[in-house]
């Protein structure tokens, strides 16, 4: 491909994936994979030029933009060279009209960023919200293998935590084949230490989706105990069984859930569990670095459907911890109507409950649990609260 060809690429690519952020539909990364999936003429660096070119618009525009050709113009204006594949040959886009507006660039819609400061974030920490995400693995301890891998790095604060290279296809690494270790942020993994789940303990995964966290309790039960994970999402479960399979986590079982029938489903489990992780449905204000298109599809409506959700599940959670035993209630999200607030409108709620500190070695104060932020901790931000059951 041509340089022109490929920003020609990069705008039809953009064209879908701000289609499908305006109308809820496919992921960017999903849109990539299936573009050039029916473009086998693409070779391995016109796909890796066209993803980057792709990629460095959507961290650029806060704003969804009107259209591909915008989001381009946008890195064009910067960019004398990008400027000059707008040439109009062969598969080029067109010459860069006079009058032609480029999208405007900026971390996020100004009424996100105005809830994100009424949530306490100052705006010095802004940018990091946007920036490329590293690669972190979690070490299961499950499986006794001595990790090798070049230029991988502990993180401080978690003794399972490595930082790898940029770049590493951790799927070819001996390691992960074994089960030995798991692609997760450490945010993730310091989250999931707030259940300080233990050997022994019976313990329900709410919302487990694929289960990285699933996984990240199972170790640390060291196979021994109760653990259910659940969801309301049968494509998202099914994920989590050959990964329990290659990390040896024999004592998770999954169980799908009707929506609305969730403590139906589970009277097995009511008043029983020692702990209930909720890793709550959220806006994911926190993973931007991982999904920054996602500031394309936040609405006012979405995020009070999912404050609505996050309060269900919350109740649902409640009914299946005993007595002494605690709930862990974990967003990915930086807005206080999601995570400090929704915690403290439940604790108000609920007076039978009471919350516990929370030191995970990482994070800050917030509210009635704790806080990451990928400027403060270098992790994708979450909240996280422990609600000890009287």
């Amino acid at each position: 491909m041509t340089p022109s060809a490929r920003t020609q690429a990069a705008i039809e690519l953009l064209d879908q994936i701000i289609a499908g952020a305006r109308d809820s539909g496919a992921a960017a990364d999903t849109i990539v994979a299936r573009y050039f999936a029916t473009r086998r003429y693409a070779g391995s660096k016109d796909r890796r030029a066209v993803r980057d070119l792709v990629y460095a618009a959507i961290r650029a525009l806060g704003e969804r933009p009107a259209s591909g050709r915008a989001a381009l113009l946008a890195l064009a204006k910067a960019d004398p060279e990008l400027a000059a594949t707008f040439d109009g040959v062969g598969h080029g886009p067109a010459v860069i009209g006079p009058s032609e507006t480029p999208a405007k660039t900026g971390i996020a819609p100004n009424w996100i960023l105005d809830r994100l400061r009424q949530s306490g974030l100052d705006d010095s920490e802004f940018p990091a919200l946007i920036d490329r995400a590293p690669l972190d693995a979690r070490i299961n301890r499950v499986i006794d293998e001595v990790i090798e891998i070049e230029g991988a790095e502990p993180i401080a604060g978690l003794p399972n935590g490595l930082r790898l290279p940029s770049g590493t296809q951790v799927e070819q690494l001996p390691a992960y084949n074994h089960g030995a270790i798991e692609v997760q942020d450490a945010g993730s993994q310091f989250v999931t230490l707030a259940a300080r789940a233990q050997p022994g303990q019976r313990i329900v995964d709410l919302c487990a989706g694929a289960g990285g966290k699933t996984l990240a309790l199972a170790a640390a039960m060291g196979g021994q105990g109760a653990l259910l994970a659940t969801d309301t999402d049968r494509a998202r479960l099914s994920r989590l069984a050959p990964r329990a399979e290659r990390a040896r986590a024999g004592i998770i079982e999954t169980r799908l859930l009707n929506p609305g029938r969730e403590v139906e489903m589970l009277d097995d489990w009511l008043g029983s569990a020692d702990c209930v992780l909720i890793d709550a449905p959220c806006s994911g204000t926190g993973t931007w670095r991982r999904n920054p298109e996602g500031r394309w599809r936040l609405t006012p409506d979405r995020i009070e459907r999912l404050v609505e959700t996050q309060r269900h599940v919350l109740e649902v959670g409640a009914t299946l911890v005993k007595p002494g035993g605690t709930l862990v209630y974990i967003v990915c999200s930086l807005l206080d109507e999601e995570g400090a607030g929704q915690v403290a409108a439940f604790l108000a709620a609920n007076p039978g409950w009471r919350a516990q500190s929370v030191d995970l070695g990482a994070g800050r104060a917030h509210g009635a649990g704790t806080r990451l932020t990928p400027a403060h901790d270098a992790t994708d931000g979450f909240f996280v609260a422990r609600l000890q059951h009287a």
